[in-house]
């Protein structure tokens, strides 16, 4: 009986393969039959998914980005809930946030392979869109959170959330690009810091 593959997941083993290739030897590199080599296929059989490497190279940019929609969509439901406390608030924006920052291995990795399609987008329409539609949806979600906190009371009175949205953001795009010059441990405490000349201080006790 002939073994039966799941097209879609076969796809994004592909596309796996094509951020290796790009990690470590440039997106360059990242040719049909490299990435081929690179998941143990004929090159017949990335053919038979993608009709050519724009095709794969393009879908392979969107996997990395739905993928890390998906990690950051899935800090909102408790970080938006009502019921959440300050404190925990605090914490999982912080999580959400450093989901975007270089932070683990498996996100420097991410964070040099989408810097390299977002060079790659400058001489690319194709990649451009992508890299346009990612870069609005993290302004869009960084707005959601301070809305969110906002909106609970936990920021400063009178602050300009559309510029606090271009700030957040922009610091957070400074630390991705500084992948290799700054420590992990640094990058949190920036973000941290951050954070805390945001929010409003907790009432005194007595």
């Amino acid at each position: 009986m002939p073994k039966i593959v799941d097209p879609d997941a076969r796809r994004l083993e592909i596309a796996e393969a094509v951020f290796r290739v790009i990690q470590r030897d440039g997106l360059a590199q990242a040719s049909l039959r490299s990435v081929a080599e690179e998941a143990g296929l004929a090159i017949g059989s990335v053919r038979h998914y993608f009709r050519g490497h724009d095709e794969l190279i393009v879908f392979a940019m969107r996997a990395l980005g739905h993928r890390l929609e998906s990690r950051l969509l899935g800090h909102l439901p408790d970080l938006l809930d009502p019921a959440t406390p300050r404190s925990r608030r605090q914490e999982i924006t912080e999580a959400l946030l450093s989901e975007l920052l270089p932070l683990t291995e498996q996100t420097r990795a991410e964070t040099d392979v989408w810097l390299a399609f977002s060079a790659a987008a400058k001489n690319r329409p194709d990649l451009a869109e992508e890299a346009a539609r990612m870069y609005e949806g993290v302004r869009a979600l960084v707005r959601r959170v301070l809305d969110g906190a906002n909106e609970a009371g936990g920021l400063l009175d009178d602050l300009d959330l559309a510029v606090e949205t271009e700030r957040l953001s922009a610091l957070l795009d400074g630390l991705a690009l500084s992948t290799g010059r700054t420590s992990p441990e640094l990058m949190r405490t920036v973000l941290r810091r951050h954070l805390e000349t945001l929010r409003r201080p907790e009432p005194v006790t007595h």
